[in-house]
């Protein structure tokens, strides 16, 4: 296969299951199709092209590298019950596209949700993760950053035009830190889509606020799933980061797996590793660090 190939992303889908029935799974594939795997995974109303660059430099790097559309978001199918939005579906989405790449050992790298899904996935038995980059999130996320994020999430704003879309973007995600005007517009190129009235609307489906907005919020501790996992880990914190706070980042590296911290300066919830020094964090570890065999 030619490099152009190789650095060319190839868009692909796969069949996920909810009580609801089918649904399609969208995403977008880099580098060879036989090299070993590294699956990225957004966060929480985000989608898989917010690693475009990251997923090209890994797979210039000789990786085959899946970035999905979590169900609800981006190319992705909406479910008719916004009651399964939750860990269970996207962990058995998880699995079904594993299942489906037909291959051995994989890498992960989540940011924010999809490092969460990570982490479950990884404190399973038998699991396929061998290392795991974790990107601003760790085994505890403490209910204020929760109640920051319902303050958002679920609604569904429309926007005239693309400069709408940014302003709107570049205020709700603020703590992404100082990105480059290319890259809030990257961003934007795949934030919204448009409707039928000629608007553009958010390309994720407001039903997966609703978690958010049915009861009252608590703290997520997924400390006993932490201690269940044996694969070296690298944490990424934004030292601004209302989510993933310091105290969690140094219990980690006290127990649990073998992990790493390192910080990004300026940045909070959370670093998008679009920027060089970022990316290259993410893949000098993963060129360097011996991964761990499947439990």
């Amino acid at each position: 296969m030619s490099q152009s190939l190789l650095s060319t992303p190839r868009m692909d889908e796969v069949l996920g299951l909810s009580p609801g029935g089918f649904h399609r799974l969208a995403y977008v594939e880099w580098g060879d199709p036989t090299a070993p795997v590294t699956i990225c995974m957004h966060g929480l109303t985000r989608n898989g092209r917010d690693f475009d660059r990251l997923a090209a430099a890994l797979a210039a790097s000789g990786r085959r590298v899946v970035c999905p559309d979590m169900v609800g978001r981006g190319l992705s199918d909406r479910l008719a019950d916004p009651a399964h939005y939750g860990y269970p579906q996207y962990l058995a989405d998880m699995t079904a596209l594993i299942a489906r790449l037909d291959t051995g050992p994989i890498d992960w790298v989540g940011t924010s949700m999809g490092g969460l899904i990570g982490l479950l996935l990884a404190a399973q038995p038998q699991t396929p993760i061998r290392r795991m980059v974790l990107n601003d999130v760790g085994p505890f996320v403490p209910k204020a950053a929760l109640e920051r994020i319902a303050t958002y999430i679920g609604q569904a704003p429309s926007f005239r035009d693309g400069a709408e879309v940014e302003a709107y973007l570049r205020r709700i995600h603020a703590p992404f830190g100082p990105l480059a005007d290319e890259d809030w517009r990257h961003l934007v190129r795949h934030a919204a889509r448009p409707r039928s009235d000629g608007l553009l609307e958010l390309h994720y489906d407001p039903g997966i606020g609703q978690a958010f907005t049915e009861g009252p919020l608590a703290d997520i501790d997924l400390w006993q799933a932490w201690d269940r996992i044996s694969c070296p880990v690298l944490a990424l914190r934004g030292t601004l980061s209302d989510l993933f706070l310091a105290e969690t980042a140094a219990e980690m590296v006290r127990r649990g797996p073998r992990t790493e911290i390192r910080e990004i300066a300026g940045v909070g919830h959370a670093p998008m590793l679009m920027a060089p020094d970022q990316i290259a964090l993410v893949s000098d570890w993963l060129a360097d660090v011996k991964p761990a065999q499947p439990s």
